[in-house]
């Protein structure tokens, strides 16, 4: 019987490490499709929040008049969309609904599983509190994002940059909070492989929390539109250290106001990341790791080099718009590769401290 036990509550281990890999995978497309309506401008065309009875889109032309004339009334379409149509209304508003019906998805495919692995009993007392950690994460991210709408409603239609970002780093949370949590489960019982990599625990470590600090540096780039200026590259407008890039007082708002620092603050946190994660992985590549490990270790080099590429393309070529969803979506598995060599590193002879 405790043979079968053990076995019962492995198996309920992996199920529930497999539903929250679902769930980061969700989270991952949503920050996608997030960033895509920044890109086309769609993010404010839905001017009401109705979380529980909004699930509807129009449905007939009648109902397209009445969402349109909301939208009419809103700043951005009286000093950015005037004379706009109820066909390019159309082209803008389908893209933040399905932003806001995956959203909702999101939390339907957490709570639905929650319920049953619950009620069947198969998560275990520590992990419980985890789980409705993330489920109140959720809910808060969703009134987050309401919050970010909400300041492109008022008489500047233009979303603050502080609120798309901490939209975005509430994103970046729970999807590495659920990783994190379904990687200590799937590998709860581990060899002792990765011992000889441990000594870099530490760096591993800071290069995820820059890798964090890129993300969030690259929310105020979108949300200043600081990608659209200085479209060259190693130079700013023919200069390392481009003028203006402490004109406003104090300087701290520099950093999260003025467009010209929020791209050379970009800039220098990708090359510092490209260089952690290059002396990381040459550093692990003479230690002994398991083979899942020396996977991730390459795994994590190939993409920041990506991400690197992607984002000096992107910044030539005046942000594209696939090139631009590429870059951020590559540094979101940035980070998972990152967090999935701490994560085996960490855990090392079976201690998790998931």
């Amino acid at each position: 019987m405790g043979v079968i036990a053990v076995r019962d509550a492995a198996r309920d281990r992996t199920q529930i490490a497999i539903w929250l890999l679902s769930c980061c995978a969700l989270v991952l497309g949503i920050v996608i499709i997030g960033g895509l309506t920044r890109l086309t401008g769609s993010g404010l065309s839905m001017v009401e929040w109705k979380p529980i009875v909004g699930l509807l889109p129009p449905l007939d032309e009648a109902q397209w008049l009445a969402t349109f004339e909301l939208y009419r009334q809103s700043p951005e379409y009286r000093y950015v969309n005037i004379g706009m149509t109820v066909e390019g209304f159309k082209s803008i508003f389908w893209l933040e609904y399905i932003h806001r019906m995956i959203g909702r998805f999101i939390g339907i495919a957490f709570f639905v599983p929650f319920l049953y692995f619950w009620i069947r009993g198969k998560i275990e007392k520590g992990l419980l509190p985890k789980l409705v950690a993330m489920f109140v994460l959720g809910g808060m991210q969703g009134a987050l994002g309401w919050y970010m709408v909400a300041s492109g409603l008022a008489e500047d239609p233009h979303v603050s940059q502080y609120r798309l970002t901490a939209h975005l780093g509430l994103a970046i949370v729970i999807y590495v909070y659920m990783l994190w949590v379904a990687l200590g489960l799937l590998w709860r019982s581990r060899s002792g492989d990765d011992t000889d990599g441990r000594p870099l625990l530490g760096w591993a470590v800071a290069c995820t929390a820059l890798a964090f600090c890129t993300v969030l540096s690259g929310g105020f780039v979108a949300g200043l539109k600081a990608g659209f200026a200085y479209n060259t590259f190693p130079l700013m407008g023919g200069q390392w250290i481009p003028d203006g890039i402490f004109a406003l007082k104090p300087g701290w708002r520099n950093f999260f106001e003025n467009f010209i620092t929020a791209q050379f603050t970009h800039r220098i946190l990708a090359i510092s990341l490209l260089a952690g994660i290059l002396a990381l992985w040459r550093a692990l590549g003479r230690r002994r790791l398991a083979p899942a490990t020396r996977v991730a270790t390459h795994a994590m080099l190939l993409l920041i080099v990506l991400q690197v590429a992607l984002g000096i393309s992107t910044l030539v070529l005046h942000v594209p718009l696939a090139l631009a969803s590429a870059h951020q979506a590559v540094a979101v598995l940035v980070l998972t590769s990152l967090v999935v060599v701490t994560h085996r590193l960490l855990h090392v002879q079976g201690r998790s401290l998931a």
